[in-house]
C-alpha cells in the first residue's frame, strides 16, 4: 500500500497541483496586500475617508457598542461586512488576473495551432527536373 502511495503521490499532475497550490497561496498573499493596503484605502479615501474593516453589525447589544470590529467580535456575536467586501474585491483581482492569464494563454495554443505546417521538402524527381531546366536556361 505504501508503494502504491508513493507511486500516486509522484505522478506529474499530484507534483503540479502542489506547486499550484503553493503558488496561489503566496499569490493570495500578494493580492491580500494589494487590496488591504493599497486599493481599499483608496475607495475609503474616495469614499470620505471609510475604513472597511470596522463596518459592523452588532448582534448583541455589548457588540453593537464596540468601536472596532476586532472588540465587537471578542463582544459577542457580529457581521462583519467590511471585511467581506474586503475579501470580495480579493476575489475579484485574482479571478480577473487568471482570466487575463488564461487568455493570453489560449491566445499562444490558438496560433501555434492555426501556423501552416511548413513546406514539404523537393522530391529527388523535383530535384533533378530543376537541375535539367536550369542546365536547359544556360545552355539556351
Amino acid at each position: 500500500m505504501l508503494q502504491e502511495f508513493k507511486k500516486f503521490a509522484m505522478r506529474g499532475n499530484v507534483v503540479d497541483l502542489a506547486i499550484g497550490v503553493i503558488i496561489g497561496a503566496a499569490f493570495s498573499k500578494i493580492i491580500d496586500s494589494l487590496v488591504g493596503d493599497l486599493i481599499m484605502p483608496i475607495i475609503g479615501r474616495i469614499a470620505g475617508g471609510l475604513d472597511f474593516t470596522n463596518y459592523f453589525i452588532g448582534l448583541t447589544p455589548a457588540a453593537s457598542q464596540a468601536a472596532t470590529y476586532d472588540a465587537a467580535k471578542k463582544a459577542g456575536a457580529t457581521l462583519g461586512y467590511g471585511t467581506f467586501l474586503t475579501v470580495t474585491v480579493n476575489f475579484l483581482i485574482i479571478a480577473w488576473v487568471l482570466f487575463m492569464v488564461i487568455k493570453g494563454m489560449n491566445r499562444v495554443t490558438k496560433q501555434e495551432e492555426s501556423a501552416p505546417p511548413p513546406p514539404a521538402p523537393p522530391t529527388k524527381e523535383q530535384e533533378l527536373l530543376t537541375e535539367i531546366r536550369d542546365l536547359l536556361k544556360a545552355r539556351g
